[in-house]
């Protein structure tokens, strides 16, 4: 009996179902349909028609239900035109009149940003989802406002607030403004580390990018929190551990608490040190192009050593240019590791790969818009034929830059028609290398300067360095023309001349020169380079005080100079225009003697060293020492001898006020110059303005100059002080301020040193 009732039950279920679907099936067919009269598009201003009805999908003539005109008005509505859209059906005989009638979006005219000034109107722009003359769709703002946000976050700023308003005028245009209150940049205030004891929080702390705030943040914004960067920190600290053989290291996500006054930041980073691991065996195998004794014996992994990861990456580096330098470009040296836990060992196979030794095939230069390809081919250390070299193509690369004439230089290669050659491209970015310019300059030195100049370093695109100036100022006059081709008929010579005139009125004294140069330069090497000028002047020493001593009254009057220079410059420099390392020397021998009046010889020794420290700071030392040996009994030319002070020289004193001094019976003290001198510039630079390549420095000089009856390094003076240099587009700007360390009576506690212009 439970058996029947159980299939009763069932059967009934059945039934009812089947009487369900039955009823809805009925319902669907007896659902009324609509053949479409008319379609009546109502309210568009800017929408075309026709874009409507193309979204809509229904035609006149057609057959439709009420479900199809539901669907042709969400369509219409998904277009993202309309704030609205109503469909209505008006009943013109049999048929059916049906009507959209919709209500327009308001055209966005314009996006405006307001109250940001840390970052610009066009990179806010890009966060927002709209460009100007579309439909205005308000679902845009709320990810807009969080992007924004978004972005001030990342550049330390945590209490930005952004408010949106949305104007419409009375042609349905619409002004988009978010309002931006930026608040105040959040900056770590502590830094700090739980679990280390290999190094410590100092170490690490110089070791990663985040910095914590200090007094000068406000000007260098050192400190600023960014997020990201604590992930960069993060692997930092990591590389430090491997580097010391702590390959199990484990540094946790940074922990980060902002403080109450939302404007301060602690970050502490948690680490799990682990064991330091040693190298165990070192071995070389592969395509070996020396014997492997010798091959490990190049290599600076000892086993019993701290395994470190930046030692196993040079040394691989170290083969790779190895085998680079003979020529074969596409070799892989690949690390083989095995870790024994239970020794604490890392043991090492380094496996080399040389592949096809390559040469050189097709050297092609591209971007130069205006410099003529010789140019720079003839830079170039490698030439077509040659077996391929890394360390020729940085140095090729090094060389093009040195021009100073392109803003970017890039030298990429690419395998030739053989695979046994490779082309390089040599793609350059043109720069500004001319200039002219009628303008005023002013220094202490000079006074002020009214100048007017035509330079041009790589004039008609060959390399020609020419140049005609003219510059008239209250205490000197100068005219000059000058050309010198460093390739002097596509050799390696260099030849050129100038021709001048100047006038320049000291304090005791005035001279006027006129005369020119010629010059023959060579290469001995790539670092080395040798110069002989040849110098011709007749000059005359006029308005001489009458007061002045014997010394400078007796060389009154006008004399003639013919003379003879010989140079050797050794520059090791990595970029000629604006050195951070490296050195330059330069030593110069100039005879007169060869005709003319004068009779001397001057030996000039200097000497200058470049050197990068932490966070884009160069520290350089320049030394230079100089002599005049006198001849045939006649005293050296007043206006050949050593005045030190001034901006080149000894900062913190007067121009030509550092030397040999002679005071008269009314008390007035002369400088004549010294027979000899020496000086030394020690200095740091720092980044003032990056992008303006505007610096800041501070110094330390000391130096003197001589009388031939007094001795080297007697009575040293000395200075310290800060300044500032700018290459701006009117010229170069130069400050100095400087503190005379010991003054004399006679001397000012400091001096100000300004020049700005392009002086000659």
């Amino acid at each position: 009996m439970s058996h029947f009732n159980g299939v009763a039950q069932i059967m009934i279920k059945v039934l009812l179902f089947v009487l369900v679907l039955g009823m809805l099936v009925l319902q669907a067919f007896a659902a009324p349909l609509y053949q479409i009269s008319e379609i009546v598009i109502d309210g568009n201003r800017r929408v075309e028609r026709r874009f409507i009805e193309s979204v809509l999908g229904i035609n006149p003539g057609q057959v439709v239900s009420a479900a199809d005109i539901d669907r042709g008005l969400r369509a219409i509505y998904a277009t993202g035109r309309f704030d609205d859209v109503v469909a209505e059906k008006v009943l013109v005989g049999d048929k059916v009149q049906l009507t959209y009638r919709v209500t327009e979006r308001p055209l966005l005219r314009e996006l405006q940003f307001s109250g940001n000034r840390r970052i610009k109107n066009d990179k806010l722009a890009t966060l927002v989802d709209a460009k100007r003359i579309e439909f205005f769709r308000p679902q845009i703002v709320a990810p807009a406002i969080e992007k924004i946000k978004m972005a001030y976050m990342l550049e330390g700023f945590y209490a930005t607030e952004v408010t949106p308003e949305v104007e419409i005028n009375e042609r349905n245009e619409a002004t988009l403004t978010f309002t931006i209150e930026e608040g105040r940049r959040v900056f770590i205030t502590d830094i700090s580390f739980d679990g280390n004891t290999v190094f410590s929080d100092r170490e690490l702390r110089n070791a990663i990018l985040s910095k914590e705030k200090w007094f000068l943040s406000f000007l260098t914004s050192r400190g600023a929190f960014k997020e990201e960067m604590l992930q960069v920190d993060r692997e930092m600290i990591i590389d430090q551990y491997y580097n010391k053989g702590y390959i199990e290291v484990e540094v946790r996500q940074p922990i980060t608490t902002l403080k109450e006054d939302q404007e301060s930041m602690t970050v502490l980073f948690e680490i799990d040190e682990g064991r330091q691991f040693f190298i165990g065996e070192v071995d070389i195998q592969g395509d070996l192009i020396k014997s492997r004794e010798e091959m490990l014996a190049g290599l600076t992994l000892r086993p019993g050593e701290p395994f470190s990861r930046k030692a196993l990456r040079e040394n691989m580096m170290a083969l790779n240019d190895l085998y680079a330098d003979e020529g074969y470009a596409f070799v892989n040296v690949s690390p083989i590791t095995d870790v024994d836990p239970f020794l604490q060992q890392m043991n090492i196979v380094l496996n080399v790969e040389r592949g096809q030794r390559v040469r050189i095939g097709r050297i092609a230069i591209s971007g130069n818009t205006r410099t003529r390809d010789k140019v720079v081919r003839r830079e170039m250390r490698l030439a077509e034929g040659d077996f391929y070299s890394a360390s020729k193509m940085n140095d090729s690369r090094r060389w093009i830059s040195n021009l100073g004439f392109f803003e970017e230089v890039n030298l990429t290669t690419s395998r030739g028609d053989d695979i046994t050659l490779m082309d390089v491209e040599v793609d350059v970015q043109e720069k500004p290398t001319g200039a002219f310019s009628i303008g005023a300059g002013f220094s202490t030195a000079d006074g002020l300067l009214l100048q007017g100049s035509l330079s041009q370093d790589n004039f008609l695109g060959r390399g020609l360095r020419f140049d005609l100036a003219a510059a008239l100022g209250t205490k000197s006059a100068t005219y000059r023309i000058g050309v010198l081709d460093p390739y002097f008929l596509d050799s390696n010579i260099s030849f050129g001349g100038d021709v001048y005139n100047t006038e320049r009125e000291w304090t005791d004294f005035s001279r006027r020169t006129t005369g020119g140069s010629i010059r023959f330069g060579f290469p001995i090497s790539d670092e080395l380079r040798s110069f002989l000028i040849y110098r011709y002047e007749n000059k005359s020493i006029f308005d001489v005080e009458t007061t002045a001593p014997r010394s400078i009254r007796e060389q009154e009057g006008k004399s003639s100079l013919s003379s003879l220079t010989a140079t050797l410059t050794r520059n090791t420099t990595d970029f000629r225009p604006d050195p951070t390392l490296g050195n330059v020397t330069e030593l110069s021998v100039e005879y007169a003697g060869l005709g003319g009046v004068e009779r001397f010889v001057k030996y000039i020794a200097d000497h200058r060293y470049f050197y990068p420290l932490p966070w884009g700071l160069v520290f350089s030392a320049r030394g230079q020492i100089g002599y005049i040996q006198e001849l045939q009994g006649r005293p050296s030319p007043l206006d050949e001898r050593f005045y030190l002070g001034g901006m080149n020289s000894l900062r913190g004193f007067r121009n030509r006020e550092v030397g040999p001094r002679e005071v008269e019976e009314d008390g007035r003290g002369y400088f004549y110059g010294g027979n000899k001198s020496a000086f030394f510039n020690f200095e740091v630079t720092f980044p003032l303005v990056r992008a303006m390549n505007m610096k800041g420095l501070v110094f330390f000089d000391t130096g003197n100059a001589w009388d031939k009856n007094e001795r080297y390094f007697t009575d040293m003076r000395y200075s310290a002080g800060v300044g500032m240099a700018w290459n701006s587009p009117m010229g170069p700007i130069r400050f100095a301020w400087g503190y005379n360390l010991n003054p004399k009576d006679y001397e000012e506690n400091s001096v100000f040193d300004f020049s700005v212009g392009r002086m000659f």
